[in-house]
């Protein structure tokens, strides 16, 4: 082991080690923990973490959370081990609203605070703040996880209160939040519109829109994460035959 390169234990060994193994391998040393921690371990092991053996699933169960691994040949789960949730809870206080390379989005039921929480290594940050940032509520607000071209961990706030919308993006980098403008139809923030949890992919978080009765208003509302710029597109067509509808 001695004999070879740093940079080979660091992105061809440890990369494709579990989480836990990856967080015990950074009290090595300080070389190892710089190393470990940089953007570029964490996308090569979150990529090769992709493979279905190292698929897990976290379960939220009254005051327990635990992992279990999926076992795919069986579409059954492995055995479970706890995971310690950080802070003080109630029964069915916690949800998860979005997730992103092992890191979650969640909120407490009962504060309706915004954290983000890294059940392997158990670090979490509080997303609230004074002037009433980091607070959701349930069928009100929508909330995606992202991360930008600048590798800056950031999460999309859709808020809307009565006589207060408006939508605000939090850097895990700089921990502030900031309000950006909302360049779509208006009336979507309005609470008769249900928004989906947002979706990352390719740069652009997705989020579906709905009107809340049968026969209403579909789109899907596209932002774009390096410009913060909305842009709607349509649902694709549904056609009903009988009592059923093909997609």
């Amino acid at each position: 082991m001695a004999d070879l390169p740093i940079h080979t234990i660091v992105f061809e060994i440890l990369t494709r080690l579990p989480a836990k193994d990856v967080g015990r391998s950074k009290s090595v040393c300080k070389q190892w923990y710089a190393l470990l921690s940089t953007q570029d371990f964490v996308r090569i092991h979150c990529s090769r973490s992709l493979v279905s053996s190292n698929q897990r699933v976290l379960l939220i169960d009254d005051l327990t959370c635990s992992v279990r691994p999926i076992i795919s040949k069986s579409n059954d789960y492995g055995p479970s081990s706890i995971v310690t949730f950080p802070i003080h809870h109630q029964n069915n206080d916690v949800s998860i609203l979005s997730h992103l390379n092992g890191l979650l989005c969640v909120c407490l039921n009962h504060t309706y605070e915004l954290l983000l929480w890294n059940p392997t290594t158990t670090a979490f940050k509080r997303l609230s703040t004074p002037d009433s940032h980091g607070f959701y509520i349930n069928n009100l607000d929508a909330v995606g996880l992202y991360v930008d071209a600048d590798d800056d961990y950031k999460v999309l706030h859709i808020k809307r209160r009565s006589g207060v919308l408006g939508v605000y993006v939090y850097s895990r980098e700089v921990d502030s939040w900031r309000n950006i403008p909302f360049i779509t139809r208006q009336e979507y923030l309005s609470p008769h519109f249900n928004w989906s949890a947002g979706t990352f992919c390719g740069g652009t978080l997705y989020f579906t829109v709905c009107e809340c009765w049968l026969g209403g208003t579909k789109k899907v509302i596209c932002f774009d994460v390096n410009s913060e710029q909305f842009k709607e597109i349509s649902f694709p067509p549904v056609h009903s035959i009988g009592w059923f509808k093909v997609f």
